[in-house]
């Protein structure tokens, strides 16, 4: 994993006190600089000039809910990565948040140190989201692409060439089950009944790009 300067603002937002205090412990022992909030109103009255580092959001909370904050957040056109966590996960809930832009899904209970170590891998994982973002460009031209959300592309890329839930999740700095919600919706929105279809329709996609002059030419 390459070397990432840490330091920057995590924010947590969860009205659990405890989990509030173990996180903000965890990062601040880690050289992060935590800022901790009890509710979502509280976090978007948020006074600063420079965005978080990193957003940990809790789905379920008085007032706004996390996702009522996710969507506020994009609204504002913030780019700072988001991970949700809930103690009452479910795959409609973890689909929604993604859907929404969230980078990453946790349940509670959970590890802090595992918590640490998925927004250490987001942040390392920038640069190879970037790169797949640009690459995600060709997915384009693939019927049915234009319903894909750009995170579901960039995805697309990474499966289409042959790598793992887990592998594809090391690079972009997700976990393999967000991965496994990205790789369900891309396969509904593009008719691919199963992994093999779904390589399928990306490559006659890639052959039809080619053109006949490149296939023909060698």
């Amino acid at each position: 994993m390459p070397e990432v300067a840490w330091g920057g603002v995590v924010c947590v937002v969860d009205d659990d006190e405890t989990i509030r205090d173990v996180l903000s412990a965890a990062f601040d022992a880690d050289g992060f600089l935590p800022e901790c909030f009890s509710d979502g109103e509280l976090f978007l009255a948020r006074d600063s000039q420079s965005p978080p580092a990193c957003v940990l959001l809790d789905v379920l909370m008085p007032g706004m809910s996390g996702l009522d904050v996710l969507r506020e957040l994009n609204a504002r056109g913030s780019t700072s990565p988001v991970i949700m966590i809930s103690g009452s996960a479910d795959i409609p809930t973890a689909v929604d948040a993604i859907r929404h832009g969230a980078l990453d899904f946790i349940e509670k209970p959970f590890d802090p140190l595992e918590v640490l170590q998925r927004v250490r891998n987001a942040l390392a994982a920038s640069g190879a989201r970037a790169d797949a973002t640009v690459r995600s460009g060709r997915a384009g031209e693939i019927a049915g692409a234009d319903a894909l959300t750009p995170r579901e592309r960039e995805v697309l890329v990474l499966i289409a060439g042959g790598q793992s839930n887990k592998e594809a999740g090391r690079r972009l700095g997700i976990s393999p089950r967000t991965i496994e919600v990205h790789r369900a919706r891309i396969m509904e929105k593009l008719g691919a009944k199963n992994a093999a279809d779904l390589v399928r329709i990306v490559m006659s996609a890639t052959e039809g790009r080619a053109g006949p002059d490149q296939k023909t030419a060698g």
